[in-house]
């Protein structure tokens, strides 16, 4: 079974946004991590609020930071953001660059439901990359 571990700064937000849509997408053919750099204390609650909308649960989630034994471990790990820095392991690295709406004045939820709708998609495209969908 493939294995994804997911990693932003705080571990708050977009990492375990996209934790959720993998498992919400993917289920259970895909073992799903997430975790921070240096992790915050809370889920960012508009995150949470915009994947239950579609149906997708961070229930039992808490920030946490990176298991170094996963960097060696996991088929993939999947950056959010260009400022995480994470001394890799032997697994592939990728980088997501995600859309950011409030360079363009978008704030609140709609600001939310776009970075959720960008992650979804490439979330969707991991899944088949890793046969898993």
């Amino acid at each position: 079974m493939p294995s994804v571990l997911f990693v932003c700064v705080k571990n708050g937000g977009k990492s375990q946004m996209a934790a959720a849509l993998m498992r919400a997408r993917a289920g259970e053919r895909i073992t799903v991590h997430s975790a921070g750099t240096r992790p915050g204390t809370s889920l960012n609650g508009e995150s949470v609020a915009s994947l239950t909308e579609v149906g997708a649960s961070v229930e039992g989630e808490h920030p946490k930071p990176v298991d170094p034994r996963l960097l060696d471990e996991v088929d993939r790990v999947v950056l959010l953001g260009s400022e995480v820095e994470l001394e890799p392991g032997s697994a592939p690295v990728e980088r997501w660059e995600t859309d950011e709406p409030s360079e363009r004045g978008i704030t609140g939820m709609e600001r939310m439901r776009l970075v959720r709708d960008d992650i979804a998609a490439r979330v969707d495209r991991l899944v088949s990359e890793l046969g898993a969908g």
